[in-house]
């Protein structure tokens, strides 16, 4: 991909920071505007004078935050805008040595970065609105559940060592609220239930990763959402290194001969649901909690095997979706 100049932006609630850099990487111009989608489709029409900037040879660089950049994506979705969404700390990283942090210098930062590396930038494509609803629902759900459980959990460490009258007066004054928390988490699971009941594509994507022994509902949904319905073009190994799992050797030199290990650096959310359905894989009777068993008796560190137990998921859960074949039971894996 050639591109003629390079547009770094810094996102915050409030405003946006830009730098613009041609070809070279000099510096064209640089300033701040508000972060409303009016000024954002002011400021392409003013670069497109000011320089001559446009959309099919001009890479737009801004680093993922979420809902504040609902504005610019919603202007990018026009057709031949080249936008990279790229992670914060791949961009930090790759400054070096930095002792100023302001949102300037940031934004320069991204457009440097996005000149350097743009042969490998991977161009952002808007998300299906079924996809996008489905993320904003489960999110919803995911605060639903902490509010349940911030109410609930303390009432129940305190049962052993709390007067008996005085818990009851508590799980009384909170009986309310956590009866209408479970109402709207029915809710919201009700409408979730529809979303992937009701789109074909959804519906056979659920239908495929449900069949896996060890993966549930949410973590069905939790896969469609991290491949956006598998459509994000990563591989099995791939994403298992996106959600953590993925092992990497630890070494340097003739002295340093770590352990392999997994990097912390993933999607946390992701790899506590592909652990909690690794433990259920090994708690019900078949293959893989015969492997877990075996390579245990073996001598195997019980969380190396669990995680080989999590890839393994993986492993199963792109290969129904590529096949479009539900999980056969009864074939006969050969597992290491």
């Amino acid at each position: 991909m050639s591109f003629d100049f390079f547009l770094g932006i810094d996102v915050a609630k409030q405003t946006l920071d830009y730098a613009l850099l041609d070809q070279a990487g000099n510096l064209k111009h640089q300033a701040q505007i508000p972060n409303t989608q009016k000024a954002i489709e002011q400021l392409m029409q003013q670069l497109n004078q000011l320089f001559g900037t446009q959309p099919a040879t001009t890479l737009v660089c801004l680093e993922h935050t979420g809902i504040y950049n609902n504005h610019l994506l919603e202007v990018f979705t026009r057709p031949d805008y080249c936008v990279w969404l790229e992670s914060g700390k791949q961009i930090r990283y790759s400054t070096g040595i930095q002792r100023a942090k302001t949102d300037s210098v940031d934004a320069l930062n991204i457009a440097r970065y996005a000149q350097r590396h743009h042969p490998q930038a991977r161009l952002w494509k808007p998300a299906n609105k079924l996809i996008t609803n489905l993320k904003a629902l489960t999110s919803l759900r995911n605060r639903l559940l902490l509010a349940a459980n911030t109410l609930k959990q303390p009432l129940k460490e305190a049962e052993s060592f709390m007067d008996k009258r005085i818990l009851r007066s508590l799980e009384k004054a909170s009986a309310n609220s956590l009866k209408a928390l479970e109402k709207d988490l029915d809710a919201v699971n009700s409408q979730i239930e529809s979303l992937l009941k009701n789109d074909p594509e959804l519906n056979r994507l659920f239908h495929l990763l449900t069949s896996i022994v060890g993966i549930g509902v949410v973590t069905a949904t939790g896969l469609i959402l991290a491949t956006h319905a598998f459509t994000d073009g990563k591989t099995a190994k791939q994403f298992a290194c996106y959600a953590g799992v993925a092992p990497f050797p630890y070494q340097s030199g003739s002295s340093i001969r770590g352990k392999t290990r997994v990097s912390p650096m993933a999607d946390k959310h992701m790899k506590t649901l592909l652990h909690l359905s690794a433990m259920t894989a090994i708690r019900a009777k078949g293959e893989l909690r015969d492997y877990y068993q075996r390579k245990v008796g073996e001598g195997k560190n019980k969380m190396a095997v669990l995680n080989a137990v999590r890839n393994k998921l993986i492993g199963r859960a792109y290969a129904v979706v590529s096949k479009n074949q539900e999980y056969d039971k009864t074939y006969a894996y050969s597992l290491a």
